[in-house]
């Protein structure tokens, strides 16, 4: 702890004794999992627990508790995904992100607050980091939003769930999900079977989004009455899309021709959200990506949204966080072993 201030231990005290297994977790594997993330120890006695650590740490421990506890205290679980949700919001909070991050300052009580919960029909979404609630609030703030960043930030399944709530809210009339038929140096036409079949898999992860917010026949019903559609990109010409939520995901794999076929579909009450990750193109080698473009010339326009994730937003496992991480450092040295050769 060389060159960190550490504080007298800090108490705190909870009122509701019956939430306190629910906060600790089983074998107080909650407390642990916050006490390994943050450099802290946690000790409990009764209703009082006393955290002691570097100053800072012990700050955001206070934070993600309290949040946690708040969120039991709406009748809402807290599980492992909760506490390290907690964890990365208390230390982006205390951290002080600026605009061009495209955080803002929820803090953890994001976790809980009813002005961000997402509400479908099969479950209550909430952000899971602030860069998430940043994204939630422009989704619903403004008629086009770019959510940038690296797998497994929830850009795209943020962006599935607002739509699903504005169309049970009546707000849009329909759902239009798409993406690019461009994956990882493969083209639709030498994969077996008719146009259908060619497709259906290429459009997997949309539809296992849809699956997770509505009851699956109710899928099935508003993919078949056209409330929800699901089809490649290159469907999208020649339409105004009127009244409805359009998402492109994968969008770093779009030229600017088709981004800007894409973007001038946007009609009269639509929204339209646009999710990639732009060091991930699998466009050939040379290809300007029409999502880096898009971004290039539309930002700061009124109307539009961007927000950029980091490997800090990943809610998948812990694992993926490093493994991003692992990729984004080699990419920064090969970019600046580049710079030093020219």
């Amino acid at each position: 702890m060389t060159g960190q201030r550490v504080q007298q231990p800090s108490l705190m005290e909870f009122d509701d004794n019956r939430l306190l297994p629910l906060l600790f977790g089983e074998h107080d594997q909650h407390l642990a999992r916050i006490e390994q993330a943050l450099g802290v120890s946690i000790a409990v006695r009764g209703n009082n627990v006393t955290i002691s650590g570097p100053e800072h740490s012990v700050g955001q421990a206070q934070r993600a508790l309290q949040a946690l506890y708040e969120r039991l205290e709406k009748g809402m679980s807290v599980e492992s995904s909760e506490v390290d949700a907690a964890v990365r919001m208390a230390e982006a909070a205390g951290d002080g992100q600026d605009a061009e991050s495209g955080a803002v300052r929820h803090g953890p009580s994001a976790l809980h607050a009813e002005d961000l919960a997402i509400r479908t029909r099969r479950r209550r979404i909430s952000p899971r980091s602030e860069r998430q609630a940043a994204y939630v609030q422009a989704l619903r703030d403004h008629e086009l939003v770019f959510g940038l960043g690296p797998a497994g930030t929830g850009k795209t399944y943020l962006a599935v769930a607002v739509a699903v709530e504005m169309l049970l809210q009546g707000r849009v009339d329909r759902i239009i999900l798409t993406r690019p038929a461009v994956e990882a140096g493969e083209r639709l036409g030498f994969l077996p079977g008719g146009m259908q079949e060619k497709v259906d898999p290429y459009l997997r992860p949309l539809q296992d989004a849809l699956y997770e917010m509505l009851p699956g026949e109710q899928v099935v019903r508003k993919l078949e009455s056209g409330e929800i559609e699901v089809a490649p990109l290159a469907f999208m010409r020649g339409r105004t899309l009127a009244n409805s939520f359009v998402i492109l995901d994968e969008g770093q794999n779009t030229t600017p021709v088709q981004m800007k076929m894409f973007l001038t579909r946007l009609g009269e009450n639509g929204r339209m959200a646009i999710t990639g990750d732009p060091t991930q193109v699998d466009l050939p080698r040379g290809q300007l990506s029409g999502l880096r473009d898009a971004c290039d010339l539309l930002t700061g326009m009124d109307g539009i949204e961007l927000v950029r994730f980091t490997d800090a937003d990943v809610v998948r496992h812990p694992l993926v966080t490093r493994i991003v991480r692992a990729y984004e450092q080699r990419g920064s040295k090969q970019e600046h072993d580049r710079d030093n050769e020219a």
